[in-house]
């Protein structure tokens, strides 16, 4: 294709895509959100099954500990919900050395606007470039992150902070203040030992805390996914908790090469009869993949 036939397909582009936008800006003017709507869409549906909920937030080891926050899944939500918005994430620079993605969102009707670029570097720790497939994975993954913050930029906080609440709520119930959330650290460590025959000191440990009331918010949530995984290998399939001793191979400040071996813990069998906890090193216990820190 020469110069002039690219010159006159952006042009072509650009103009079709100022068509949609002033389309967009017209139906803002005529239609504007109800907020109260908006949050009651996106409550129901951030909390219409527990999947959904578990998925509206992200969990991370820094530092050694975990933190926690609302993800790129409750950003689509509120998005959506949120309505007379334009949101765009997209990989816009591929170097011999990163990648860059650019988040944008504008809102319609306020004329608010933000635009985030999340670069990572695609360079391993032997300073070889990563093969296509981690590239493209990690532009998946900064695209979520620019998009994310974009969202996040443009939508109120004290909306997003409602809609993420209402996704923890399900997911841990009530805990609004230290009494609750004591009675269910109880509930929670009572079911392990109950159900599962995993004593108190075990479910602290593996929360990497020394006493009980020392479990935070995300910690129980994490538990309190791990129960319902267990509740549903009941019926239908295995479940465990516990630790994979392995290696960790840190390839850049975002890649890690990981390979597990063995298992150290409690786990529900379905093929053999009854339940293990214990440690247990056989080929179907070694894994191997990678680890992608945001």
């Amino acid at each position: 294709m020469d110069t002039n036939s690219e010159n006159n397909v952006l042009m072509q582009t650009d103009a079709s895509d100022k068509s949609n936008i002033d389309y967009q800006l017209t139906v803002a003017r005529q239609f504007p959100r109800d907020i109260q709507r908006s949050i009651d869409n996106s409550i129901k549906i951030a909390t219409m099954s527990m999947d959904t909920a578990q998925s509206c937030g992200y969990a991370l080891i820094k530092d050694g500990k975990p933190i926690v926050g609302p993800s790129v899944h409750l950003a689509r939500i509120v998005a959506s919900c949120w309505g007379n918005v334009r949101t765009d994430a997209k990989v816009v620079q591929i170097t011999d050395k990163q990648i860059v993605s650019r988040g944008t969102c504008w809102d319609l009707e306020t004329n608010v606007s933000s635009s985030f670029d999340i670069s990572r570097s695609i360079i391993g720790k032997t300073g070889k470039r990563f093969t296509n497939d981690i590239i493209t994975a990690t532009g998946n993954a900064t695209n979520s992150i620019a998009y994310r913050n974009a969202v996040f930029a443009v939508v109120p906080k004290a909306v997003v902070d409602v809609v993420y609440q209402a996704a923890l709520n399900m997911i841990t119930g009530d805990l609004s203040d230290e009494g609750k959330l004591q009675k269910k650290r109880c509930e929670v460590v009572s079911s392990f030992k109950k159900n599962y025959k995993i004593t108190e000191q075990e479910v602290i440990t593996l929360c990497g805390r020394q006493t009980i009331d020392q479990i935070n918010l995300g910690e129980l949530a994490l538990l309190l996914g791990v129960l319902q995984s267990l509740k549903d290998g009941d019926t239908t399939k295995a479940g465990q908790i516990g630790l994979r001793p392995g290696i960790a191979v840190k390839l850049n400040d975002h890649f890690s090469f990981i390979a597990k071996y063995g298992f150290l813990g409690y786990r529900r069998n379905v093929n053999t009869p009854g339940d293990s906890f214990g440690l247990k090193l056989t080929s179907e216990d070694l894994s191997i993949g990678f680890h992608y820190a945001f």
